[in-house]
């Protein structure tokens, strides 16, 4: 589909095979960004990992720190304690919910553990706390509302001369939001800095990945591209706003549709019951056993993609793709959610059947293009292999350890399924649940 609007041409690819072109084929014509006003923001155009050229050193610098230092195999596996210690902690929140009679908002408590998550990682602290503090909830408010603001129309986006003005008022609102944030990791750099100050000598400088971040500022052997405090500011930008909100709403998504298929939930629970057996914990070693758990995971994906259009591409050159041609300039949107439910690829596609995975070789890396929530190419979500980790450790352990039910005498044709639209996409309405323990 070609549309015009303004001074932007945009394509939107919604074919598996015209995907394939885009992200694999062509890949290096299409890893351009246009760049949406609102994420002129402070400034994190020119310094977001997601918007800034593949081809400069600092975008280079920054995928080499995600694949080798955040997200590889080995420091995931380094890790892996820190992260089932997080999911503990949710099964402990819940159970407390289960005492008081409480019903359980997923989408809140999942970002909530995906918060510490990723604050205990970076700062050794946890920035959520209990799940009593409204700490996780203003920030969760704050993700969304940025998340919202970068996926609207914006018609700035399109007639270049209204930048200036703003007239939707979409860049001053991200600003102020983004802002929030910011100030907060601030505050915990500040704090850094001044007890290693304090220790000099004393300190132990690998604690974690914020000390490692701070040590590559005084990094003299790269200073082409020097890595300082307002890299450090937009790369927790980037980290933060995708890996709790993402991680999150597909959980929820997943809880939702296992609500409105109990014979799936069901089945889900059986097999963790046999793999893990009864009273005992779901750990990250076990998740290769669970495959009905894994294709409820991929079926979640295919028909509620986090972000269901990827992040807008641009055509660096005048390019054919299977007689078409996309020209120069032009902003290519994948539409994964479309590509998801065509009747083409996916036999019945309107329905949950995580069936239609066992025994197939799709997966979300990249690589099978009728399934990339993910994107794919050079500019796939480095935070692809965490994201997959933890959405199967929490979901298999949500299951595993308590009986799920749909409160207020709602019952599975009753929930709320529809969807609110911004660069991301969430439940419209929080899935409010109520419970049983069985460990």
């Amino acid at each position: 589909m070609c549309l015009k609007f303004g001074r932007i041409t945009s394509i939107v690819i919604s074919s598996s095979a015209l995907a394939k072109q885009v992200l694999q084929t062509h890949d290096q014509f299409f890893s351009h960004r246009t760049i949406p006003d609102a994420v002129r923001a402070h400034d994190h155009d020119r310094f977001g990992m997601a918007w800034i050229p593949v081809s400069t050193p600092r975008w280079r610098k920054l995928r080499r720190l995600c694949s080798h230092h955040l997200f590889s195999a080995r420091a995931l596996d380094a890790n892996q304690n820190l992260r089932q210690n997080k999911v503990r902690e949710l099964l402990s929140d819940v159970e407390k919910s289960v005492e008081a009679g409480e019903a359980v908002d997923i989408g809140r408590a999942a970002f909530r553990t995906s918060l510490n998550l990723l604050s205990t990682t970076f700062f050794s602290v946890d920035f959520a706390g209990s799940s009593s503090s409204d700490i996780a909830r203003e920030i969760k408010e704050t993700v969304w509302r940025i998340m919202e603001e970068v996926g609207k129309p914006n018609v700035a986006d399109y007639f270049p001369l209204l930048k200036w003005i703003d007239p939707q008022g979409i860049r001053r609102r991200t600003n102020v939001r983004t802002q929030k944030l910011v100030y907060l990791f601030d505050r915990v750099i500040d704090e850094r800095l001044r007890v290693r100050e304090v220790m000099k000598s004393g300190y132990t400088e690998d604690k974690d990945m914020l000390d490692t971040l701070i040590n590559m500022t005084s990094d003299e052997d790269d200073r082409e591209d020097h890595f300082d405090r307002t890299k450090i500011q937009h790369l927790l930008l980037d980290l933060f706003t995708a890996g709790t909100d993402t991680t999150s709403s597909t959980l929820e998504w997943s809880l939702a549709e296992l609500l409105k298929a109990p014979e799936i939930m069901s089945k889900a629970r059986a097999e963790l019951e046999q793999v893990i057996g009864k009273g005992n914990q779901v750990n990250e070693s076990d998740i290769t056993r669970l495959p009905y758990l894994q294709a409820i995971i991929k079926e979640t994906l295919r028909l509620h993609p986090p972000t269901p259009l990827l992040l807008p591409r641009k055509a660096g050159a005048d390019v054919e793709i299977l007689e078409y041609i996309i020209p120069k300039g032009a902003q290519v949107l994948i539409n994964v959610w479309a590509i998801g439910r065509d009747p083409s690829i996916w036999d019945n596609p309107k329905k949950f059947r995580p069936e239609r995975f066992i025994e197939s070789n799709i997966d979300v890396g990249g690589g099978h293009f009728e399934l990339t929530p993910f994107g794919g190419g050079r500019r796939i979500c480095p935070g692809l292999p965490l994201a997959m980790r933890m959405l199967h450790l929490m979901l298999g352990s949500l299951l595993h350890s308590f009986d799920w039910k749909l409160g207020d005498g709602v019952g599975p044709d009753d929930l709320n399924m529809e969807d609110k639209f911004g660069l991301t996409l969430q439940m419209a309405q929080p899935l409010l649940v109520i419970h049983m323990s069985t460990m």
